[in-house]
């Protein structure tokens, strides 16, 4: 290129770079609260926010540029989310996106103007965030995960795959306020499979290895652990107990049975993450969450371990096999 060239297409850009910095001046700044039950640490938390943040990008949000987020991780421990909602709604977001039920149950007691969009909770009716499914009419919608119907769904698989198993346990935290329902359902279905219930609730991670002590004295062939933000914390040590105690079980997300659990069945909670971005980018653009229907799961998976199966002398029915989403070797 000729240097008069060169000088002539600089000069053309330099032009330009004020227009575009003017462009980026006048795009306002929004600001996105993001309040996890999980450790920041906690791989699982950190590709569910990957998935929100992918939305947001596809819909024209750039973090730097037009939005930022703020960004909350008080783990399992009540006090701490207490706290943490408390310093998030004082920020005062364009919306704060909670996930889950816990967490969202803190903020509901928080605030009753700043939007708020949840993620993997379950009958949020039920638990009182929202007026209905069709009409949240409040300042809260979003995504919940689990209708209690998928509780009976796996009592039927761990049936399935343990055709003798007449006993089967309940693992579940006393912090989760959806337990009742779920644990409801499973004692509904019980009797139509022949199979009697041994149920196991804990609130501190020192009580777990004392329950599967209690399972082993109850003699149970199968075991179904419900899910909590305790249990997605404590997983290692659920899967590990399961392992030693030589328990088949079933867990709620495919994360357990990657970490070495028998299999799960479950909703797809990352694309969850990733629709919210669509209701997120609509509140950012004026909508309110009174007008946006809570949204339901469309995706679900199960993942079957193989190895896991063949330590535990498991033989895994091909009917199973046949539908699993995704098997393990």
């Amino acid at each position: 290129m000729k240097r008069r060239d060169f000088i002539t297409l600089l000069g053309g850009a330099a032009a330009a770079w004020p227009l575009a910095a003017a462009a980026q001046q006048g795009e306002r700044m929004r600001r996105i609260g993001i309040l996890m039950g999980y450790a920041e640490s906690d791989p699982v938390a950190q590709a569910r926010v990957a998935e929100l943040r992918r939305g947001l990008q596809e819909l024209g949000w750039t973090e730097g540029r037009n939005v930022r987020f703020e960004y909350r991780w008080p783990g399992v421990d009540p006090p701490r989310i207490r706290v943490h909602a408390v310093e998030i709604v004082e920020l005062a977001p364009d919306v704060i996106i909670s996930s889950p039920a816990q967490v969202t149950l803190e903020l509901n007691r928080v605030t009753n103007t700043l939007p708020i969009l949840f993620v993997n909770v379950p009958d949020p009716v039920e638990l009182g965030l929202v007026a209905s499914i069709a009409h949240p009419g409040g300042n809260m919608t979003g995504f919940a995960n689990f209708e209690h119907a998928l509780a009976s769904k796996w009592l039927d698989i761990l049936k399935e795959l343990t055709p003798s198993a007449t006993r089967i346990g309940a693992f579940y935290s006393r912090e989760n306020p959806a337990w009742r329902g779920r644990l409801q359902t499973i004692e509904q279905t019980a009797p139509s499979l022949g199979v009697q219930l041994a149920v196991i609730g804990v609130s501190e991670a020192s009580e777990i290895e004392d329950a599967f002590n209690s399972f082993a004295q109850e003699k149970i062939g199968a075991l179904i652990v419900l899910p909590s933000i305790f249990v997605t914390t404590h997983r290692s040590s659920i899967v590990a107990l399961a392992a030693r105690y030589r328990f088949p079980a079933i867990y709620p997300f495919r994360f357990f049975v990657v970490d070495g659990g028998l299999l799960a069945y479950g909703v797809d909670v990352n694309d969850q993450f990733w629709r919210v971005a669509v209701y997120a980018d609509r509140i950012l653009k004026g909508a309110k969450p009174a007008d946006l229907p809570v949204q339901g799961p469309t995706k679900f998976e199960l993942v079957i371990n193989v190895k896991t199966a063949k330590a535990l002398g498991v033989t895994v029915p091909d009917t199973l096999l046949a539908l699993a989403d995704e098997v393990i070797e």
